[in-house]
């Protein structure tokens, strides 16, 4: 059986302190190296299991996917400086469909954690809860993840029970592993990494997007 490179690691950074708390470096260093914070891009467009998406329905005439890390400096960069007005003129309108898939890079156990918690806030919080944990990266990267990321918990309604209780169930690791290496499979090698209707945009600006948005929109 393959060890998860998730499991030990986030029982012990972000549950109780257990007897099976040794941190697994090689699997961690492995899945952190596939991804990397603002490095290059792959494809993949088909639906995936466990998609979290905003705006227009499912089979909309055009959809914009962004892989990206709640851990990634870029992530938040561009979460800061396009994701509002990129927003406001499609997502908001119902001109496309914005869907958003999980990669994470290091450190991989607190991006796991902070996914994983996301989830267990409720579908209606998922994306306010991973904005939240991005804006915060400053606090995150502190030394004290764990207490930044139970703050974000108790506000989006968990309290530290429930938290615990989240980012340490086997199933739901599990199922962040299983979403993890989707995008592996995808070939996703950089994040952030935006496909519009499944081409890859290396132009990640409101500009950039926009353009591509606006010709798949005119066909």
């Amino acid at each position: 059986m393959r060890t998860s490179p998730f499991s030990p690691n986030l029982r012990h950074r972000f549950g109780a302190m257990s007897r099976r708390a040794a941190i697994v470096g090689a699997a961690l260093a492995s899945v952190t190296a596939l991804a990397a914070c603002g490095g290059g891009a792959g494809g993949g467009a088909a639906s995936a299991e466990g998609d979290m998406a905003i705006g227009a329905p499912e089979g909309a005439k055009v959809t914009v996917v962004e892989y990206a890390s709640v851990t990634c400096g870029a992530c938040a960069q561009w979460q800061q400086t396009v994701y509002e007005p990129l927003k406001a003129k499609y997502i908001d309108t119902n001109q496309i469909r914005f869907v958003f898939r999980e990669m994470p890079t290091g450190p991989v156990d607190v991006a796991a954690a902070g996914f994983i918690m996301a989830r267990c806030a409720g579908e209606e919080r998922y994306f306010d809860v991973v904005h939240e944990i991005m804006a915060r990266q400053p606090e995150l990267f502190s030394g004290q993840p764990r207490a930044t990321l139970l703050s974000i918990a108790n506000a989006a309604g968990l309290n530290e029970q429930q938290f615990t209780q989240c980012v340490t169930s086997p199933e739901n690791i599990a199922a962040f592993e299983q979403r993890t290496q989707q995008a592996v499979s995808a070939g996703i090698a950089g994040t952030p990494t935006f496909l519009v209707n499944g081409e890859v945009v290396s132009d990640r600006s409101l500009e950039g997007l926009s353009a591509a948005i606006d010709a798949a929109l005119a066909e």
